[in-house]
């Protein structure tokens, strides 16, 4: 499920997005400054709804500082101001869309939508394109499926049979949330008598050997693990 962040310094008009977004099927959040949704922002989030001018920082400035820190979170922006000018600011500055106050709600959902829908095939066609050359590639980290190796920052991390196995499940499926009993099944197929707390100690030791990336492997409480990308 797609989670969405908007922001707003407008209660009605976060009530009202929150409630059709979520009516379509959105996990939705609400943020009523920059400042706001500076802190609740994750990882998991799919999408920002972002009103451009709010009381404290502007939602150019919190865009432009999301960008500069390498966040690439798809945002669109919502402003009453709807110039050209205006335009071209929100897309220099890293906005993926623009929609003009007063807005018509089926052209945020169909907007989002669209948004959302370009944002997952490009993520998959980068996903195609690092499994080609054999290698999963995420910024200074590199799993080496040929050689069997973990690198990070030019330094090769040992891992057991086991440790690497679990991590290339996870790596090449990236944002697939595997239940603990669905890594067993395909990790340990032949040894069904394992309980879960085997997968729990395996990412442990993972994310340990993951140092500071170790926010790679993020658990889902009542779900299980998956592999996070940004």
């Amino acid at each position: 499920m797609d989670k969405i962040l908007i922001v707003d310094d407008t209660k009605n008009i976060c009530e009202i997005l929150e409630f059709n977004l979520a009516n379509e099927g959105y996990e939705v959040e609400c943020a009523y400054s920059a400042e706001e949704a500076l802190k609740k922002l994750t990882p998991q989030h799919s999408l920002i709804l972002l009103d451009v001018m709010m009381g404290g920082m502007s939602g150019y400035a919190m865009a432009e500082r999301l960008r500069k820190a390498k966040n690439a979170v798809p945002i669109i922006f919502l402003t009453a101001k709807d110039t050209e000018n205006d335009m071209l600011t929100g897309f220099s500055v890293g906005g993926d869309d623009y929609i003009s106050k007063p807005f018509s709600i089926k052209e945020v959902i169909a907007r989002v939508k669209a948004i959302l829908k370009r944002a997952e095939a490009m993520k998959n066609a980068v996903i195609d394109e690092k499994k080609t050359s054999n290698k999963l590639v995420f910024n200074d980290i590199i799993i080496d499926l040929d050689t069997k190796e973990l690198v990070i920052k030019n330094e090769k991390i040992p891992l057991t049979k086991t440790e690497f196995e679990v991590l290339k499940l996870l790596a090449s499926n990236p944002e697939r949330i595997f239940e603990r009993e669905d890594i067993i099944n395909r990790i340990w197929k032949d040894y069904p008598y394992l309980t879960e707390r085997t997968v729990d100690v395996h990412i442990g030791r993972l994310r340990k050997k993951l140092g500071e990336h170790s926010s790679l492997i993020v658990s889902r409480a009542g779900y299980g693990y998956r592999f996070n990308i940004y």
